[in-house]
């Protein structure tokens, strides 16, 4: 065939003999004959712009040749556009449409058993799944009822009132809570985590010991010559960790540790203090003496090694112990609730196990335990706005400002907020609180025996944070400085650019103010009674003490 070749010179005799060296089969153009009519002209030079291109396709002649020179600057055509239809290659290049190729061809064979049976299997598992995510959508639009659907603009109402809400109805404020409740990301690395709990346990056994040898040095310079107390005996005690169980600030942040000695049962508090970075001083606040339950079922018996264990109270009275301070002496009997004990060191002194209990205590600890139970479910989702705005309303009702009220305002108070509980149930908490039969029972301890609290665990790490704000101890702290000392920079919503700082902490100083007395200051009891109700929704207590260190730093 011959060829007709544009814009490439003839090639050396020297380069034919190359070629054919490398496997080339030269002919002549007469072995080929004259170039048909309907072959394109081989134009190499052209050929050449799109050397190194693999991508090329063969086009056909047709015969309106399309323009094949490069498109300029204004074109809408560029290398890769399809031509059009009347230009575009021939029918039998044709590529099938995706209905062509969704045709199924009717010569098939028909499927095999083993693979209709496989079909068959498939399409249940698609059913069964398919209504088991439809039965969850269902509980969970049950369980959120933000989830449904909105009415339209024209027939959506103000809200329920107060006194109409049900208890699965959501506030925007419960919405505020759960931004909270999501801030549960670790704050440090698991290094960082290790090396300060180690810093914090160096320091609080530093005051431990502190405490011990000021005991000791109390204790054996009193001892007359004829006295067989000894060193060893003094030695041989209980020691555990206290505090005092109060609404005011300053009390209930009082470092307390304590000391049972078991050669003769007393026991004795101190109070740790510190002043300033390197002065600390431990001062006796219950003296060294033989003590007695002052109230609950084991009133009049005295103090034994197996009352001393982590929640349980111990019970002063006031009267009896002139060196108190004066917030203390205000009531008739003071609380102490043991936060931690020397494990190792009361095994050893037991020589029987803990005494049992009696089958009263039995039956008022199962009593409060199903009650606590039914509620906190209930108040799993507005526990913040329930605990804070009940404590709210009982401060006020309380004219007399002892902090203890009669039967029918504590019931009115819990109907109040959807807190209702059969008569039955609570005749039998009322009974189990007010066992000197006066009429009135402290409310504060009422909604502790009622819903229940935090462990001891989340208690110190509530009064560690409240401890960085109130530094002075004046019991209370005002707004500027919890908007000063809250971090929100770590919020997942916050990293993930959903919502900003201002807009996270915003939420959260509207919920504390919303259960404080005073829209500038916020009391420890006010503060106290907002973690109590954000712990009712979340189980685990790692994920509690996260949220205080990511936002207080503790």
């Amino acid at each position: 065939m011959d060829l007709e070749v544009k814009g490439i010179g003839t090639t050396s005799r020297h380069g034919t003999r190359q070629k054919s060296a490398q496997g080339w089969r030269i002919y002549s153009s007469a072995a080929y004959g004259p170039r048909p009519d309907d072959v394109p002209m081989l134009d190499l030079g052209r050929l050449g712009e799109f050397d190194g291109e693999s991508d090329l396709l063969y086009t056909p002649i047709v015969s309106e040749k399309p323009c094949l020179i490069s498109p300029d600057s204004t074109s809408t055509v560029n290398r890769g556009t399809p031509f059009p239809a009347s230009l575009s290659a021939h029918p039998s290049h044709r590529q099938p449409s995706l209905v062509e190729e969704l045709i199924v061809p009717e010569n098939l064979p028909a499927p095999s058993e083993r693979y209709r049976m496989k079909y068959q299997q498939y399409e249940e598992e698609m059913k069964t799944n398919y209504k088991q995510y439809v039965q969850q959508m269902a509980e969970k639009s049950k369980a959120n009822p933000t989830h449904q659907q909105t009415p339209p603009a024209g027939l959506q109402t103000q809200g329920p009132r107060a006194d109409e809400m049900t208890p699965k109805d959501l506030t925007s404020l419960d919405e505020k809570v759960n931004l909270q409740q999501c801030y549960t990301s670790k704050p440090y690395s698991e290094q960082q985590h290790m090396r300060k709990l180690a810093a914090e346990d160096r320091a609080v056994e530093k005051q431990k010991q502190a405490v011990v040898e000021q005991v000791l040095a109390d204790h054996l310079s009193r001892v007359k010559t004829s006295s067989t107390l000894t060193e060893n005996l003094l030695l041989n005690k209980l020691r555990f960790d206290a505090r005092i169980i109060s609404k005011n600030g300053r009390d209930a942040c009082r470092q307390l540790i304590g000391f049972f000695f078991a050669f003769d049962k007393s026991l004795t508090v101190y109070e740790y203090r510190q002043f300033g970075k390197n002065r600390t001083n431990a001062l006796p606040l219950i003296q060294r003496g033989i003590y007695c339950h002052h109230y609950g079922r084991r009133k009049g018996r005295q103090y034994g090694i197996g009352d001393f264990y982590t929640g349980a109270n111990l019970t002063f009275l006031t009267t009896e112990h002139v060196g108190l301070p004066a917030s203390v002496q205000a009531n008739q009997l003071l609380t102490l609730r043991i936060t931690g004990v020397d494990e190792l060191a009361k095994h050893a002194l037991l020589t029987s196990g803990n005494p049992s209990l009696s089958k009263q205590e039995l039956d008022d600890r199962n009593i409060l335990r199903s009650t606590q139970a039914m509620l906190k479910e209930r108040l799993k989702n507005r526990g913040v706005r329930t605990l804070t705005g009940l404590g709210k309303l009982l401060r006020q009702r309380d004219s007399s400002g002892n902090g203890a009220l009669v039967k029918g305002e504590l019931q009115q108070a819990l109907k109040e907020f959807h807190l209702e509980l059969p008569n039955e149930d609570f005749e039998s908490i009322w009974l189990i609180l007010d066992q000197d039969r006066k009429g009135k029972v402290d409310y504060h301890q009422f909604i502790q025996a009622f819903v229940g609290e935090m462990n001891e665990f989340r208690k110190a790490f509530v009064r560690k944070a409240y401890m960085k704000l109130d530094p002075n101890k004046t019991g209370s702290i005002s707004v500027n400085d919890i908007s000063k000392f809250y971090n929100p920079k770590k919020h997942p919503k916050v990293l993930s650019g959903e919502s900003t700082e201002q807009q996270i902490q915003s939420a959260f100083l509207d919920m504390l103010q919303q259960g404080s007395a005073s829209s500038k200051e916020v009391t420890y009891c006010e503060f106290e009674s907002y973690y109590e109700g954000l712990s009712l929704g979340i189980a685990n207590d790692e994920d509690f003490t996260n949220i205080l260190r990511n936002c207080w730093g503790v």
